[in-house]
């Protein structure tokens, strides 16, 4: 599948193409709004909210070859939106931590911990870490997509991972 063909073909008002190419990055999506969300519900609100701001927007994307890092991006800033509208705290349901407590399933806590390690940091950094380590996406493409200049995407990112290796090392991982 050609994306820079497709994202010239959705630009031009063709609804087949663009819906091939939401589909093609609709995992992704969902995977990075969870992340923010930490909830199926309202995940699922911000990869509807990103479909429906890409597909107003698509005009407005200069360079096709970004396709997939201008949605990853609007993903992130309709994730954030949503927990600013919302100011929600998400505590665990009680089935939830019963099912975890009873099972000797390590991933079931693994993937916890480290949800729990992404929650002690601030946005940008939690964001940085997110597009360099799940995205695998080079410094350069992430100072671009949050519009900051490369040193700073620099030190947000190795900010980052220091709080990450102290909250690791005391033992502070809920």
């Amino acid at each position: 599948m050609d994306i820079e063909k497709l994202v010239k073909k959705a630009q031009k008002g063709n609804d087949k193409a663009y819906l091939t190419l939401f589909q093609h990055y609709e995992e992704a999506i969902y995977r990075t709004a969870f992340v923010y969300v930490k909830n199926q519900d309202d995940a699922l609100d911000v990869v509807q909210e990103t479909a429906y701001q890409s597909f107003k927007s698509i005009q407005k994307l200069r360079e096709p070859a970004y396709f997939k890092t201008w949605l990853i991006r609007i993903t992130i800033n309709c994730s954030i939106n949503l927990l600013r509208q919302k100011k929600k705290v998400i505590a665990f349901k009680p089935e939830l931590i019963e099912q975890i407590d009873s099972s000797s399933d390590d991933d079931i806590l693994l993937t916890i911990t480290l949800q729990d390690l992404l929650d002690t940091l601030e946005d940008n950094e939690k964001t940085v870490i997110m597009l360099k380590y799940y995205f695998d996406y080079t410094l350069q493409t992430i100072a671009e997509i949050m519009e900051l200049p490369l040193g700073t995407t620099k030190t947000t990112l190795y900010r980052g991972l220091k709080k990450l290796r102290h909250c690791v090392k005391r033992g502070e991982i809920s």
